[in-house]
């Protein structure tokens, strides 16, 4: 099926870019070539990252369910993400970043573009810091991350139809006041941070085969890639979109960075319609696959975990979990790890998943 492409951009080799809380990533493709590519993080930039992290959190429990490796064939870790205390992993790539701003930075503020996950992280960073936040988010953004958010002290701005409508006016809001705009996914120290749980899958389980990790910016993916390939070449990392929303599977495989017209999909988590510059440089050579999973998958996914965990997914942390029981057949027999990205599914999004669909 031909995916609806708004606009693409071909990649040199170093694929340009500008630096954190500049122009925009579309701004910078067209502009000029010559434009500096960021560093890409290393394994002791991620272990620096850990060090930080380790004041504020402790590793999340990786488990091993034995009605997972029955009906999948092969032997499931669960990294739990779902378990932070923002529900999602973001809040490892928000406290390094925030740690690592000038204090004339942190006085200035930050600015960012959300649909949820990564503005809690921002916002749960900002207040250990002492930073004031302003997340922009969808108009049509999940209820109980936008709670969050403002519990945690941000202010929340609704603009713009989806995510990467929010992120032009995040950008824009940003360079009015003279913040720091935060980038979701073309920031360094956001997947040094993120690329911590990878660390802790790997000094858990050395030997593990598969990692598998869902895809939205890519931060997530990026880290894993850099991560764990760094600690073990053998491993076999992959990541996971929705089919609904395939912006960094559709540049991955065409090597160009997409723009799409539409994210269709109910796991926010995943619906991004913008391949970003950062990501591209870091997954390209690194990413062994990505693939793509239906939302009637991730909902079948979402109540498999439920039924033989107990733990609770959002849309995006069942993905994995998804795209593993799609692999089943070459997966057999193997060491896998599905990293649960996060658990702040909403009620109404529950009820429509028992209602639809049935576990594994």
């Amino acid at each position: 099926m031909a995916v609806p492409v708004a606009s693409t951009v071909p990649v040199p080799a170093s694929i340009p870019t500008v630096d954190p809380g500049g122009p925009s990533p579309a701004a910078a493709s067209a502009s000029s070539a010559s434009a500096p590519a960021w560093a890409i993080p290393t394994l002791r930039d991620v272990y620096r990252a850990r060090r930080v992290i380790d004041r504020f959190l402790v590793p999340t429990p990786l488990l091993t369910p034995s009605a997972l490796a029955e009906r999948l064939g092969c032997e499931v870790h669960v990294k739990c993400e779902n378990l932070q205390p923002t529900g999602a992993f973001k809040v490892r790539g928000g406290l390094y970043l925030l740690s690592q701003l000038s204090p004339e930075e942190r006085a200035r503020g930050v600015v960012t573009a959300s649909t949820g996950n990564h503005g809690q992280s921002v916002a749960f960073a900002a207040r250990a810091f002492g930073t004031r936040a302003v997340v922009f988010v969808p108009e049509d953004a999940n209820p109980n991350k936008v709670a969050a958010m403002r519990r945690l002290g941000a202010e929340v701005v609704f603009a713009g139809a989806d995510f990467d409508a929010s992120r032009v006016a995040a950008e824009e809001d940003a360079a009015a006041r003279g913040a720091y705009f935060i980038h979701s996914a073309n920031e360094p120290r956001l997947i040094a941070g993120v690329a911590t749980y990878t660390v802790e899958i790997l000094e858990a389980i050395p030997d593990l085969e598969v990692l598998i990790v869902p895809v939205g910016g890519g931060s997530g993916l990026s880290g894993a890639c850099i991560a764990g390939k760094a600690i073990n070449p053998a491993l076999r990392v992959i990541g996971v979109q929705a089919t609904g929303a395939p912006a960094v599977y559709e540049s991955w495989r065409r090597r160009e960075l997409l723009t799409l017209e539409r994210a269709d999909t109910f796991a926010e988590g995943v619906a991004t319609r913008v391949a970003f510059e950062l990501p591209a440089q870091i997954l390209w050579p690194r990413v062994d696959d990505i693939r793509l999973v239906s939302d009637a998958e991730m909902r079948r996914a979402i109540l498999t975990l439920l039924e033989t965990t107990g733990l609770l997914a959002e849309g995006a942390g069942a993905a994995p979990l998804a795209a593993a029981y799609q692999m089943r057949e070459e997966l057999e027999g193997r060491k896998i790890g599905v990293v649960l990205s996060g658990g702040n599914l909403t009620l109404d999004g529950l009820r429509r998943g028992l209602a639809e669909e049935r576990p594994w």
